[in-house]
């Protein structure tokens, strides 16, 4: 079957679900599908609160439907799935979400079906974790009746350089007619083109080390920051020396969340001890990275221990929630560890985030913004995250929300060194 005759279903209508339903519903008919009812209803109403996609875009999309109804599945013949794929609370993967997606999907295939999946995973995760499902959920056997590809999603949230059309896409299935078929599907919305890889378990592993470099990356320039910090050397000097070598990677310290980095190594490294090898250099840098929550609480309170700030009680500021700057990603920020390492000092912490509501920084991170900071009411500032908001700001604007006193700490270099007490 050519991928033009393929009727669309995207399941899963988060960051990574809905721009690509958007792009194929601009051109051909699909089924935009997710389980939460609100989502359903703000975006049949052109709203999107990720803030990927405008209204505009929405509009575009002629051919896209919205709904948390399973029943409009059965029309379709090409699912590709979207869900998220976290850890738990000990640092596993957690499938669930993709198991009940594939579980819902498998109760819609028919004979010549195709599910493509683009979640990240673990090498293997697509045909030993999923296909049983699908094959049980439906009856049908796979490579036989339906077939599975795999395209591991690109896309950086807040992003307007890297959006989903221009990123080189990864492809793959699970035949070499489903591969070609996949491939073309993909070429259709991305202009960037495709790459297709030799198998599944190629696609599923290039993805998961994307991030895994990245991570180990940042998790070096975190270490030589606590290093430079002992040796009390300004970290973003020395990176900015070495960068005028015409190798060097400009790769910059400090909190690593989001859905991918501080998530993808975990699925590597379960898998690698799955098979009995114990990954080493993976786990030393999110052990390292992990920790770096705790390193900023702790040089804060060392600070104001110097200054003679009495710690218990101190009123902090922490400007900034979100895992990045400017988007309103919540997920796995390490921001809420910061916080968590404050009150256990005790310490009276705001938080203040133009770009979250009140709503979603209570239901994602059980944190109570403020409205906006109170004037010459701090002990300490930390600017966690920098939104565009903070950097015109000024740093004169931020000291005076804080007391004479107030240590500024700039978690990122948007200021000079001069212009904060701390950086990394």
């Amino acid at each position: 079957m050519s991928h033009s005759s393929h009727r669309i279903a995207i399941i899963g209508l988060g960051y990574v679900g809905l721009p690509l339903a958007v792009a194929f519903g601009t051109h051909r008919p699909v089924v935009g599908f997710d389980i939460n009812t609100q989502r359903i209803a703000e975006l049949s109403q052109g709203n999107d609160r990720t803030l990927e996609m405008n209204a505009e875009e929405l509009t575009a999309a002629r051919h896209l439907t919205f709904t948390s109804d399973p029943i409009p599945l059965r029309d379709c013949t090409c699912f590709i799935i979207t869900v998220p794929t976290p850890i738990d609370e000990f640092n596993r993967p957690d499938l669930q979400p993709l198991r009940q997606a594939s579980l819902l999907v498998g109760g819609a295939l028919k004979v010549g079906d195709v599910v493509i999946y683009e979640s990240t995973v673990y090498p293997g995760c697509t045909e030993e974790d999923c296909v049983p499902i699908l094959e049980s959920a439906s009856g049908l056997t796979f490579n036989r009746d339906f077939f599975c590809g795999y395209s591991p999603e690109r896309i950086s949230p807040g992003s307007r350089d890297h959006k989903l059309a221009n990123v080189k896409k990864v492809t793959s299935g699970s035949t070499p007619e489903t591969a070609q078929m996949v491939d073309q599907l993909y070429q259709s919305i991305i202009h960037a083109g495709t790459y297709l890889a030799d198998s599944i378990k190629v696609a599923e592993a290039a993805k998961v080390i994307e991030n895994t470099q990245r991570d180990l990356n940042i998790a070096l320039v975190n270490e030589l920051a606590i290093l430079f910090n002992r040796l009390n050397i300004d970290t973003d000097a020395v990176l900015k020396a070495a960068g005028t070598k015409w190798n060097f990677h400009p790769f910059r310290p400090g909190l690593v969340g989001g859905h991918c980095i501080g998530v993808d190594p975990y699925y590597l490294t379960h898998k690698a001890q799955a098979i009995g090898y114990q990954p080493e250099i993976i786990l030393a840098g999110r052990r390292l990275n992990d920790r770096m929550a705790s390193y900023v609480a702790a040089q804060l309170v060392k600070a104001m221990t110097k200054r003679r700030i009495h710690v218990m009680g101190a009123k902090v500021l922490v400007l900034g929630l979100t895992f990045k700057e400017d988007c309103p990603d919540l997920r796995n920020s390490k921001v809420v560890d910061i916080l968590k390492e404050l009150k256990e000092f005790n310490c009276s912490v705001d938080v203040y985030d133009p770009w979250v509501s009140k709503a979603d920084a209570h239901e994602a991170c059980h944190v109570t913004t403020v409205d906006y900071p109170h004037p010459e009411h701090y002990d300490a500032i930390i600017i966690a995250v920098s939104h565009h908001q903070f950097k015109e700001m000024g740093v004169k604007h931020i000291r005076s929300f804080g007391l004479p006193h107030a240590i500024v700490y700039a978690l990122k270099s948007m200021f000079e060194p001069s212009q904060s007490d701390l950086r990394l």
